[in-house]
């Protein structure tokens, strides 16, 4: 199964990205020629696509190395998170607003992003020493899973240089545990993606594009 992934820089700062999954299925063997022959299909782990043929699920994950350096190396990782706020008694006719809370994160723990539907959050990366004519700092926003390290030319494959050959000791995850600081420094930020595969009697033997967004 190969990957590949496309990506739109827009001008509102937004960087869209789409990936697409094709290839050759992953497949194993069966003692069943139909589906009738295991009625609750516990131990298929997959759908059967052919005669004696399963086509296993798995997942693919693909995760996206930025190394934004927005207006020079010196960046900043901030966590928006809205807020909401209660109003005084007259003050509006409103009982409540949204507010937006900004986080600087000083280390890589603090960048360490596990989305919720119940936190609204929006995450920049920002310039602290550069302005926009609004005295705002000028930033990149990205609305995923996230993790955040400093430039490191060594520290680029997240799941190991070769990973069914790594051991875990070369991984995001570790580069991540060290929790160095990351405020005002030249900082990557990592954006994993989950695509679920299962399959489908119309995928053998090369799988049909699959695209998420």
């Amino acid at each position: 199964m190969t990957t590949s992934s496309t990506g739109e820089f827009q001008t509102d700062g937004l960087i869209r990205v789409k990936v697409g999954l094709s290839g050759m299925l992953m497949v194993k063997g069966t003692p069943l020629e139909n589906i009738h022959q295991a009625p609750n299909q516990d131990d298929m782990s997959g759908t059967l696509v052919s005669e004696n043929v399963i086509g296993v699920v798995h997942d693919h994950f693909i995760t996206f190395h930025l190394d934004l350096d927005i207006d020079n190396t010196d960046n900043s990782f901030v966590k928006v998170n809205l807020v909401k706020e209660e109003t005084l008694t007259g003050q509006s006719p409103r009982k409540s607003y949204l507010k937006a809370k900004r986080n600087v994160a000083a280390t890589e723990n603090d960048a360490k992003i596990k989305l919720k539907l119940y936190d609204p959050s929006e995450f920049h990366v920002i310039n602290p020493l550069k302005r926009s004519r609004s005295s705002s700092t000028k930033k990149c926003f990205h609305n995923n899973q996230i993790w955040v390290t400093p430039y490191n030319r060594t520290e680029q494959w997240a799941g190991g240089l070769f990973v069914y050959q790594s051991k875990g000791e070369d991984t995001l995850a570790v580069w991540s545990d060290r929790n160095r600081p990351i405020e005002n420094r030249d900082i990557v930020l990592c954006n994993p993606v989950l695509r679920a595969a299962p399959n489908f009697e119309k995928d053998l033997p090369v799988c049909r594009p699959a695209a998420s967004s």
